[in-house]
């Protein structure tokens, strides 16, 4: 019998196993306790009172029915050759007419040796026992009883089919044995059948509560209500659809979220039970077992219409029948073969709907319904009297952790030996950990699915708190995960709720002091190695995860990786370190993408790991030590120790480039030009240079002789570029470069083939209307990617959307706001207006007279389909209008910029790069400035400050363009730049014009003899002086 409040395991997660136990049928307990009151049974002719007591004593009612009162049976079970029954912890068994015997046997006792046994499931041709002691023994066909091989666990819950059984262990593993021939064990498809226990491991992790075998399929049911089938499929038994069968357990996908409780398997026909009492049936109705009022069969699983509302507690299935109790009514409902008089209605009919069984008044009133046994060709039913104490129930749930089990733990109210004991049964099963901490409250571990985990967040906290302040446990739990739990755990989970376990690990090792970088490590491995669904679902998780979870989550391997850097930087080597960084880098990579799509309170900083810049200066000084080596010519032993760890924080940098977020804007800077410095020394031929790289323009024909130099194809893209302007004595060392890029620049935005179009905020975008020519848009590109390359700016105002699409990112609607706000303005009203004013303001799904699907000009824009237009209109915008634009400027940006680690910047940085900083910071210019021959306390420099605050904005960036060869902010801002002010003390210093060194960043001002003569020479030097190098 099942106890109303039965508790075996600890508070939320003993009270899921209380749920599912007043459902199952279970096992009766062991000798002590009060036996069953009452037994009825009805169906094939018997032995008179099986041999429990005399005929006399058996009590005859209407249709075939019989009762009897006999004394110690504490549980029993049918099948189609034997009926077995517990007595005092040994069992008997009476061998049932059939086939192959033709008259009923007599009650015989096995010989079980000092066995106590607890449960017994009676199949097709014998019997498993499961003892007291969690040992199972199998009963044979002759009734030899023999212990079973390949399971020294402790069992809690057996099955018995035609052919083949089940046996699930206290921590949560499933095991198998018998015949094969339709897949029933769950092994592989070629897999023979076998005599002795195979575990099925497909199954590891998943929190079982209940196992069923029936003809040659199987189920079994999770603690969260998820139903998996597998075996023969005939009829449609697995509920999946169709009548293929099943090799491996499958989840039975039309039961998720049904709040299952219970399941039973008949011959070819399943039957399963909700927690508000709704019962499912599916497989074979030839004989009307499935009660749907009819005889066909099902293949999905379909509510019993007739006991809708019944709150039924009970179902069963014997071999063609059904049999269901409603503890309330106290009455009990059969449907299907009844053949044999199995439905106790007096009839030997197949019955295709639910009819009462007529029990005597007495069954009626004073008696409660406890368990149901349905064989092939007899039915049964316990019951005790309603005012009696009942008896415990056997049924054992996986062992699970909760805060009540840590609770004794800490307080150390057993014996070390009893706790270790448990710490090593919990710690080292997946399926025991999935099964703890549930949330219970409004059912909600009842919606586990691939959104939502089912775990009280709260409660694991909590409880991991008070057990991270035991060293001795910690120190216990630690070493039986690292050696047992996180080898066991399986790379291709069945279902979902074995990646509980993904959540609840990094919160527990959080809390450890010892061994947390291995175990944060194994775990990093483990999760890398899930197959891609399960990796996709455990990113879904995360993303539901409470905001303090996800901080903590991605401070663990935040902290980890930040830790292995320092070692690589601090000298430290290895292999395994790199691989453990990799994996953590890998780990990280997949949080960061989870905070990206959720926008939740974690920022970019959060992610970055500021001991690369500890790598960085090692790599830097690593460097200076080898060039100072060459320059001495002196190549002692450190020389090659000196390569070979250069070629080591190479390759670390290598790796990092491919993890955007773990570095800030200036060390990625750092680590393209090492890379790029890399490269460029590279010994591949195919990187040499064909030419000196010189690029010789004419300021008034820049673009053209631009162009016929990149069609010549012999610049060397790897290699640095150098600008010679044709009639000028200037030497580029960087400054008549980031000039040339300047102009070149304002000469794109001219170039009368109108590849570019300026919007009325002066954003630049492709013009949707130049579709003939492909060559323009890649050499726009590559002038783009070249300067990139040579790290210089574009004067072109492109909108982040540009660099998005660079970097495989979609734009959306905050993108189109920045490049056309009324455009997107309208957008957003549409998105928030009502019905009525949606349909009346006649949209289609058009955009500038182009069709967004087919057939779009016929379809009204509704409130239903709004946020689908906005999304298509957006597409057309970035993507769709300027399909082949964008295709040839990214072939031609990837050329100009052959190293491809510019992806490693996030879209707002590769804009800050390309395009410069967007903040005119200009006291910061004058903070970072510097002074030769001179002081900022000096008149002169006084002066130059004064006229300089006092030019409008676009004379300052026209000082920019004089002094650097170009208007844009460096990242990072003026302090990134250099600006040298050196006073000179030539002659007639008013009739002079000052000047400015590009490349050196250093302004030449004469002494001028006031500040208007300053003004009048500084602002005619920035108008008017194009010439390189003087004013």
């Amino acid at each position: 019998m099942i106890p109303k409040h039965f508790h075996l395991v600890g508070n939320r997660t003993s009270f899921v196993l209380a749920e599912i136990s007043v459902f199952m049928t279970v096992c009766l307990q062991s000798a002590g306790d009060p036996s069953v009151n009452m037994l009825c049974y009805w169906g094939a002719p018997v032995r008179e009172g099986f041999g429990l007591l005399k005929p006399d004593k058996v009590k005859h009612g209407n249709y075939g029915i019989r009762s009897m009162c006999p004394k110690s049976v504490e549980d029993m079970s049918a099948g189609r050759s034997f009926v077995g029954f517990i007595r005092d912890g040994k069992v008997s068994v009476l061998r049932l007419r059939g086939e192959n015997y033709d008259h009923n046997g007599k009650l015989e006792q096995l010989q079980l040796k000092n066995n106590r046994i607890r449960s017994i499931v009676c199949g097709g041709a014998g019997a498993v026992l499961l003892a007291d002691a969690g040992r199972v023994l199998v009963m044979d066909k002759s009734t030899v009883c023999r212990p079973l091989k390949g399971l020294e666990r402790q069992v809690i819950q057996i099955t018995c089919g035609d052919q083949h059984s089940m046996a699930l262990t206290k921590d949560g593993q499933l095991f198998v044995w018998g015949e094969n021939s339709h897949g029933q064990l769950g092994l592989r498809k070629e897999h023979p059948g076998s005599p002795s226990a195979q575990q099925v491991k497909s199954l590891c992790g998943i929190p079982l509560a209940q196992i069923s075998a029936g003809g040659d399929h199987s189920f079994v049911l999770s603690l969260s209500g998820v139903v998996f089938g597998w075996g023969k499929n005939s009829a449609g038994q697995l509920g999946l659809g169709d009548t293929t069968d099943r090799h491996i357990p499958t989840v039975v996908n039309s039961l998720n979220r049904k709040k299952t409780v219970s399941i039973s398997c008949g011959g070819k026909h399943t039957a399963t039970l909700s927690k508000g009492g709704t019962v499912f049936t599916f497989g074979s109705g030839g004989f009307g077992q499935l009660g749907h009022n009819s005889f066909k069969d099902e293949h999905h699983p379909r509510v019993v219409a007739e006991l809708w509302g019944s709150k039924v507690s009970q179902v069963t299935c014997g071999r063609r029948h059904t049999l269901v109790s409603v503890s309330s009514s106290k009455l009990i409902y059969s449907f299907g073969c009844g053949m044999q008089g199995q439905l106790g209605n007096g009839e030997m009919i197949k019955q295709s709907v639910p009819l009462p069984v007529d029990l005597s008044n007495e069954c009626d009133h004073e008696y409660m319904i406890e368990k149901l046994i349905a064989g092939e060709n007899h039915s049964f039913a316990l019951f005790f009297k309603e005012l009696e104490s009942k008896p415990k129930s056997t049924l054992r749930g996986v062992l699970t952790l909760n805060d009540r089990m840590i609770d004794r733990w800490v307080s150390e109210r057993d014996s070390w030996k009893v706790i270790k004991k448990e710490i090593n049964t919990v710690f080292s099963s997946a399926a025991s950990l999935n099964g703890s901490f549930l949330k219970t409250s409004c059912d909600e571990h009842y919606q586990t699915s691939v959104e939502h985990c089912g775990l009280d967040f709260d409660l694991v906290k909590t409880s991991f708190a008070k057990l991270s302040e035991n060293e001795r446990l910690i120190s216990e739990v630690v070493k039986v995960v690292q050696q047992k739990l996180l080898p066991s755990l399986n790379p291709n989970p069945t279902g979902v709720e074995s990646l509980r376990l993904y959540l609840l690990l990094p919160e527990l090792i959080r809390g450890f002091r010892k061994k947390r970088t291995e175990l944060t490590g194994a775990l990093a491995s483990k999760i890398l190695q899930l197959n891609p669904a399960a990796r996709k679902v455990l990113e879904m998780y995360w993303s539901k995860l409470p905001d303090d979870w996800l901080k903590g989550l991605v401070k663990l391997f935040h902290k980890e990786s930040a830790e292995l850097i320092g070692q690589i930087s601090c000298g430290k080597t290895g292999h395994d370190l790199i691989r453990h960084m990799q994996n953590f880098l890998q780990i990280l990579q997949m949080l960061y993408e989870v905070c990206c799509s959720t926008h939740n309170t974690i920022t970019n900083s959060d992610f970055i790991i500021h001991e690369v810049n500890d790598l960085i200066v090692k790599l830097q000084v690593t460097l200076k030590n080898l060039a100072m080596i060459l320059l001495d010519l002196r190549f002692t032993e450190d020389f090659n120790d000196l390569v070979t760890l250069k070629d080591y924080y190479l390759g670390i940098i290598e790796i990092l480039v491919k993890f955007p977020f773990a570095a800030d804007t200036q060390s990625k800077q750092r680590m393209f030009c090492y890379l790029q410095m890399h490269l460029q020394f590279s010994p591949d031929q195919e990187m040499l240079m064909l030419n000196d790289n010189v690029l010789r323009v004419n300021r008034e024909s820049l673009l053209t002789d631009t162009l016929q130099y990149l069609r010549q194809n012999t610049h060397s893209f790897y290699h640095l570029l150098e600008v010679v302007f044709i009639g000028e004595n200037g030497i580029d060392w960087r400054g008549l470069s980031a000039e040339f890029f300047t102009l070149l620049s304002q000469s794109l935005l001219k170039w009368e083939k109108k590849v570019l179009e300026v919007q009325g905020n002066s954003l630049v975008w492709f013009n949707p209307h130049h579709t003939q020519g492909n060559k323009d848009f890649y050499y726009l590109g590559v002038i783009c990617g070249m300067a990139l390359y040579n790290h210089h700016y574009i004067d072109i105002n492109f909108p982040l959307a540009l660099y998005k699409k660079l970097l495989k990112l979609s734009p959306t609607l905050n993108d189109l706001e920045e490049l056309s706000p009324v455009e997107a303005g309208n957008l957003k009203n549409l998105l928030e207006e009502d019905e009525d004013v949606v349909d009346i303001l006649f949209l289609d799904f058009t955009v500038r007279g182009q069709e967004l699907i087919p057939n779009g000009g016929q379809i009204q824009v509704n409130k239903v389909n709004r946020q689908k237009y906005v999304d298509l209109y957006v597409d057309f915008v970035f993507n769709k209008s300027v399909k082949n634009q964008f295709k040839h400027f990214s072939r031609g940006f990837s050329k100009g910029c052959p190293l491809d680690i510019w992806s490693m910047f996030h879209p707002e940085e590769l804009q800050e790069l390309l395009q410069g900083s967007p903040k005119y910071e200009w006291k910061e210019l004058q903070t970072s400035a510097s002074y030769e021959s001179c002081s900022a306390s000096d008149e002169l420099i006084k002066n130059f400050w004064t006229v300089f605050f006092e030019f409008s904005e676009e004379n300052k960036k026209k000082f920019l363009m004089f002094l650097y060869g170009r208007k844009r902010v460096p990242v990072g801002g003026f302090s990134m730049c250099s600006l040298k002010i050196r006073q000179s003390d030539g002659p007639d210093p008013d009739d002079r014009l000052p000047e400015a060194q590009t490349c050196f960043g250093r302004l030449i001002l004469p002494k001028y003899s006031d500040i208007n003569t300053l003004r009048n020479k500084l602002v005619h030097a920035i108008n008017f002086c194009k010439v390189f190098g003087r004013g």
